[in-house]
């Protein structure tokens, strides 16, 4: 399937992609473009919008994206809510000190958004410390 959201990538759009690849579509191909064009496109190529104003998986009641996504697939791994937490103090501001590492995730997703403004290419580079903190997450939750 397709999906898409708006360019240039932060915390929601590195994590929803994350975790639409390893959890509802390990084929999923990412769609980026300006906020504008997201209605435009997605009607013209059939992909699913997130993370962007007005959409089912965008931010609603108070949820950012991530939490979004996990509600309309039923995602219930303790882990995966332990990322969900942290995804989204990261992602809203009003809420950044909700959750002891959100400042760190945003700062590192600043980081990686400086060094690889190309959409897909920051994916590909962050994916890898959204792997390792739901590793971690895993591990939080099981009181290890």
């Amino acid at each position: 399937m397709k999906w898409i959201t708006r360019s240039h990538v932060h915390v929601d759009r590195v994590a929803c992609p994350w975790l639409i690849s390893r959890f509802i579509d390990s084929t999923a191909e990412f769609l980026f473009v300006p906020k504008n064009q997201i209605d435009k496109v997605a009607q013209e190529s059939g992909a699913i919008p997130f993370d962007a104003p007005g959409v089912e998986l965008g931010h609603h009641e108070g949820r950012c994206s991530f939490e979004s996504i996990i509600l309309k697939y039923d995602l219930k791994e303790p882990g995966l809510l332990r990322l969900a937490k942290i995804v989204h103090a990261a992602d809203v501001g009003a809420d950044i000190d909700q959750d002891p590492l959100a400042r760190g995730l945003e700062a590192i997703a600043s980081g990686y958004s400086l060094r690889f403004p190309d959409d897909l290419e920051n994916l590909r580079h962050q994916f890898e410390v959204y792997d390792a903190l739901y590793a971690w997450c895993r591990l939080d939750v099981a009181g290890a």
